[in-house]
């Protein structure tokens, strides 16, 4: 129980992080570290119940998740959604023109952060309902 707490903790930290670099105008490592949050309570929610949590893809620790509880489509278009910035927000070779600082934008971060916080929060009721 207590890494699960401990991957949790993790991703609430990310999570801070993200809102510091949202305020920075830092938006496309905002995103990448929203991935991150979600990524580490997807992985949290998976040590919670003693599941296989390799890789970083969210969809598929979502479907390692959804074995042990629901999960809504809100839920599952956010990870769909953060997923994406797994890659492209690091690396130049991922446009054909261009850093990824110059490729994301305010809102993107925004709305990565909004749904970095959804997946968290459904992390920490799941891991603090027991």
């Amino acid at each position: 129980m207590q890494r699960a707490r401990d991957w949790l903790r993790e991703a609430q930290a990310e999570l801070a992080a993200a809102r510091d670099l949202l305020q920075g105008r830092h938006w496309s490592w905002c995103c990448f570290t929203c991935q991150q949050a979600a990524e580490k309570a997807l992985k949290a929610i998976c040590e919670h119940f003693r599941t296989s949590q390799l890789g970083y893809n969210l969809n598929l620790l979502l479907e390692a998740v959804r074995a042990h509880t629901a999960v809504d489509e809100s839920l599952e278009r956010a990870c769909a959604h953060l997923n994406r910035y797994y890659i492209p927000t690091r690396y130049p070779n991922a446009f054909d023109l261009g850093a990824p600082a110059d490729q994301f934008f305010e809102d993107d971060a925004r709305q990565a952060l909004e749904e970095a916080e959804e997946v968290v929060r459904f992390a920490e009721g799941i891991i603090g309902s027991s």
